[in-house]
């Protein structure tokens, strides 16, 4: 079957070939009653628009490039879910990179979204350290890059990102309000401004309730199951007292409270646990996990309303780049409650309530 063209449309309406071409590309000088005229000849002619030498003419791909550490954890895929969503409305399809925490397969993707022509660069840095150049390079270059969750805050890179020290606070007051006194960390070897954010809103926590904050309760490794079991087996080994465990994320937490389970040990009774993101497992494992919720997919809709904000504008990089900071919100489980809890604003220590959550811009 011949393939249907712009010339094809052009005769069916009378029309210029460059008529028929400006009315696909929605160009402003070609009226509203044309667009639609050349629109449904073209469904009816079964018209199918060839998308490279479209971007080619028009110096647009409508496609943007989205990269991520990985998919494997619902934290990441539901951030994406949201991004699609917003963009997939606005017209745009998406091309989705996973670094697996490399630093040359961010490398890599990066070459490849470059190499595919697309209009934008959605990025949450890999764990590795060395990627400041190669995206500062990106925006000398103009290339529009916008950064969600794990972002390099000395660029001058618009981006949207958790409040985490709220998060780690809120999570370590929560443990409080329950009674746990002695409050192990468990946080990331990466230097990473997310973990070290949350582990700051640890401190304070401790402090604000006028608790020491111990460096032996803070231990540091591969965020991973094996890391929350290893971290409970060297304080028992070690006799070291503890009530509760707040992991920097709810796989390590998940793994602290296994080995709990396997020592007999009960939660929450003698051992509170708290993770971080909400991890889709949290809600059916027993006892359900208590965690800090990221608003994922409110996440990937702000990240793609800012991209689409920033690209209509024309100027994409401004003098102060435009950041968006999420809320987090504690979600109580049975892993950690054990009675009634105050709220911040009843116990006079509180600095946080997550009942009102804010989008904070900066």
């Amino acid at each position: 079957m011949k393939k249907t063209t712009i010339h094809d449309i052009a005769r069916e309406l009378e029309v210029t070939f460059s008529t028929v071409a400006r009315a696909l590309n929605d160009h402003p000088g070609i009226s509203a009653a044309t667009k639609l005229a050349v629109r449904e000849t073209a469904q009816r002619l079964n018209y199918r628009q060839n998308k490279l030498a479209s971007s080619l003419r028009s110096g647009r791909s409508n496609v943007i490039g989205i990269i991520v550490p990985s998919l494997h954890t619902s934290f990441f895929s539901s951030v994406v879910h949201g991004i699609e969503k917003v963009m997939n409305e606005n017209g745009y399809s998406v091309l989705l990179y996973q670094t697996g925490e490399s630093l040359e397969q961010e490398q890599k993707g990066i070459d490849t979204f470059l190499q595919s022509r697309v209009d934008g660069i959605l990025a949450s840095v890999s764990a590795e350290e060395g990627q400041l150049e190669f995206y500062g390079d990106l925006r000398k270059r103009q290339v529009p890059l916008l950064f969600f969750d794990r972002a390099i805050l000395q660029l001058p890179i618009p981006a949207v990102t958790i409040n985490d020290f709220q998060g780690g606070y809120l999570a370590t007051e929560h443990l409080l309000q329950q009674g746990y006194r002695r409050i192990v960390h468990i946080t990331s070897e990466k230097d990473l401004t997310i973990f070290k954010s949350r582990l700051e809103g640890y401190k304070a926590a401790l402090r604000h309730y006028q608790l020491p904050v111990e460096e032996q309760l803070i231990f540091r490794g591969a965020v991973s199951l094996e890391l929350g079991k290893s971290v409970i087996q060297q304080l028992r080994q070690a006799g070291e007292p503890f009530d509760a465990v707040f992991a920097t994320e709810d796989y390590t937490a998940m793994g602290a409270l296994q080995q709990l389970q396997e020592l007999e040990i009960p939660v929450p009774a003698e051992v509170g646990v708290v993770g971080f993101a909400n991890e889709a497992f949290g809600a059916f494992v027993r006892p359900g996990l208590s965690t800090i919720d990221q608003q994922t997919v409110l996440m990937g809709e702000e990240t793609a309303k800012l991209f689409l904000k920033l690209t209509e504008c024309g100027k994409f990089y401004s003098t102060v780049p435009e950041r968006i900071e999420l809320a987090p919100l504690l979600i109580r489980r049975a892993s950690s409650v054990r009675r009634q809890e105050l709220q911040p604003a009843d116990s006079g220590f509180g600095l946080f309530s997550e009942k009102e959550p804010r989008n904070v811009l900066s």
